[in-house]
């Protein structure tokens, strides 16, 4: 499937199912698109073709860490940091998310993520059912930080 077939099929797919989207830019991807309001929880997720990895497509979401949680993320030592990002790596890995920790615009962020790399399979149903299960994969990972952190 080609880029710009990719893109197009994952547009249309959006549009057919009333979802309101925009472009995103982003140099590491060949396209990115943030669709506002998505799967059960409503959450805006991020669906993109990474340029390193043409043929796959990813679909995720960011959860924002609390301020009061930033704060003390801060002030752990190296050490503490990485103990807090196993933590959350392996509840992640629990939940069947890739995980990646975020500092974007001054906040932390956790992005929990669903990769779909078989070309011949990447449709309609398996992108939504990607999304579905990173908006559950979003109010899981919310949940653990609150009660855990």
């Amino acid at each position: 499937m080609s880029t710009s077939r990719m893109r197009d099929n994952v547009e249309r797919w959006l549009i057919h199912e009333g979802l309101s989207f925009e472009d995103a830019k982003n140099s590491e991807n060949t396209f990115q698109i943030l669709v506002k309001h998505a799967g059960q929880y409503g959450i805006p997720i991020e669906i993109f073709e990474p340029k390193a990895q043409a043929g796959i497509l990813v679909i995720g979401a960011k959860v924002t860490m609390k301020n009061n949680q930033i704060s003390r993320y801060l002030g752990f030592n190296d050490d503490e940091k990485k103990k807090f990002e196993k933590k959350v790596s392996d509840f992640c890995y629990s939940v069947q998310a890739i995980n990646k920790m975020i500092n974007e615009d001054g906040k932390q962020k956790i992005g929990v993520y669903v990769v779909l790399d078989d070309k011949e399979n990447i449709n309609q149903q398996t992108v939504f059912d990607a999304m579905d299960k990173v908006s559950e994969m979003h109010e899981k990972t919310s949940r653990f930080l609150m009660k855990t952190f």
